[in-house]
């Protein structure tokens, strides 16, 4: 069960694959964006840790999986309307996608570099 998982890589490979594939995408390209970030797993997610601020977090859901900026998602300039969801919040936002939903890859690291540069 991916509650119980010690990293990563243990959290993927419970899951199924389409949610394998979404995540493992988001992580590839928040560790290209920053080869330094770390990973750890907190409430039962694997999160991305760098310069002691939480930065991204990943999880997965029934119906979806979800990347979560945590520490400056509101600030980011999302031009291509990749967030859809915490869209309330006053720092955090995220991305919901459903099982066959592709996204903008180019426009995601975009995000991603942003949040990093913020950091």
């Amino acid at each position: 069960m991916q509650g119980n998982a010690t990293n990563t890589d243990e959290y993927l490979k419970t899951l199924p694959e389409w949610q394998q594939k979404n995540l493992m995408l988001f992580r590839e390209l928040v560790h290209a964006a920053s080869p330094d970030i770390s990973e750890e797993i907190k409430w039962g997610v694997p999160v991305f840790i760098r310069n002691k601020k939480m930065a991204f977090s990943m999880g997965s859901f029934k119906a979806h999986t979800k990347y979560n900026f945590i520490s400056n998602g509101a600030e980011l300039s999302d031009n291509k309307g990749l967030f859809n969801n915490g869209l309330e919040s006053k720092k955090s936002r995220s991305i919901d996608l459903q099982e066959g939903q592709s996204i903008d890859k180019a426009a995601l690291e975009e995000l991603i570099r942003q949040a990093v540069s913020k950091l």
